[in-house]
């Protein structure tokens, strides 16, 4: 494989940004990740990603080459203007639209806004996201037309040609497990299991068989199943 382009990785901290790092650390010349604080509930996300980098790094010389920067964006107005379960403490519950109140309107819309703008500014032409049509709780901005649309928008925008990738769109978390294996075997499962975090309510006191949560919010159920079919239990 020929490592040409060079990609700008939405990492949040979370079982699937880490698998699109990894996803990306095998197919591009040259990788960046970005993070955004935006009052989410789980900030505990943030504090975890310096290790969770640092650790990926140690997976494979190739890898240590390829990966550089990391940039952490304030994007707390989203926080302040959205009234969610991500960005309150608020009981998690299915609202009368027939979306999650954990749905945070706008959230990746701005998300690779801001990084494409980080994307152009870095000369990097490739952004990927861990967005997922099929487990994802119903999230209109986690489709796969929403981030085709977006894609058109962005390039429109800003005069470029950056592809968005979403190596997750079609594939289940029991899939997004084995991907991880396929790309980093079981140093990047334990990895993704012991140091990753997904929870909604920022819970990291018990270590499941799965990974570190609460074990009952959405987060956590959807991840655990995944684990649980991946491993054939």
């Amino acid at each position: 494989m020929t490592l040409s382009n060079k990609a700008l990785v939405l990492f949040s901290g979370g079982q699937d940004s880490a698998t699109c790092l990894a996803w990306a650390l095998s197919r591009y010349a040259r990788v960046e990740t970005i993070g955004f604080d935006y009052g989410q509930r789980h900030a505990i996300e943030l504090a975890v990603r310096p290790a969770l980098l640092q650790k990926t790094r140690m997976l494979s010389a190739d890898w240590n080459n390829r990966l550089g920067d990391d940039h952490l964006i304030d994007l707390s107005l989203i926080g302040k203007i959205s009234d969610t379960a991500l960005t309150s403490d608020v009981a998690i519950a299915m609202q009368e639209n027939g979306l999650p109140n954990t749905f945070v309107p706008g959230r990746n819309l701005l998300f690779l806004t801001v990084a494409a703008t980080v994307a152009c500014r870095r000369g990097l032409d490739v952004l990927v996201g861990g967005m997922c049509e099929t487990d994802f709780s119903g999230y209109p901005d986690c489709r796969d037309d929403t981030i085709k649309a977006l894609q058109v928008a962005l390039n429109l925008g800003m005069a470029t040609r950056l592809k968005l990738e979403t190596p997750l769109m079609w594939i289940d978390k029991a899939a997004t497990w084995r991907l991880a294996q396929e790309l980093g075997g079981q140093a990047l499962i334990d990895l993704i299991r012991t140091e990753s975090h997904t929870c909604y309510l920022g819970e990291r006191g018990t270590l499941h068989d799965w990974g570190l949560g609460c074990g009952t919010c959405p987060a956590c159920a959807l991840r655990a199943r995944g684990y649980r079919e991946f491993i054939g239990a």
